[in-house]
């Protein structure tokens, strides 16, 4: 079990994916920038999917950017630094072709 978090273009073509153990609580950060708790189902995600627009996304981005500041995500050391980066870069990579589609379908599973 865990959560396997992933972005599709309107291809149906995957554009990011975010993989958290079931155990692992950074998760949550997600879900939250993402304003998606409600597709968080404990040791995995619901099954369920969601349409991203770019506002939506932007906000994401800027909470997290906000909010993680102090924290040099270059860094490989240590895993809470490696699930801030992967977060990043999902979102990063949704805004990406949520700019060129219009939004994302981003699945929680």
């Amino acid at each position: 079990m865990g959560h396997d978090i992933l972005g599709y273009n309107k291809a149906g073509d995957e554009i990011a994916y975010a993989r958290f153990s079931m155990s692992n609580h950074n998760v949550t950060v997600l879900y939250q920038l993402l304003d998606a708790t409600q597709y968080d189902a404990g040791v995995s995600g619901s099954g369920n999917s969601a349409t991203y627009t770019v506002p939506q996304l932007e906000k994401a981005l800027n909470i997290f950017n906000q909010s993680f500041t102090e924290i040099d995500i270059s860094s490989k050391h240590h895993y809470t630094v490696w699930d801030l980066k992967q977060i990043r870069d999902f979102i990063v990579n949704c805004l990406a072709t949520a700019e060129n589609e219009g939004s994302v379908k981003i699945f929680f599973c």
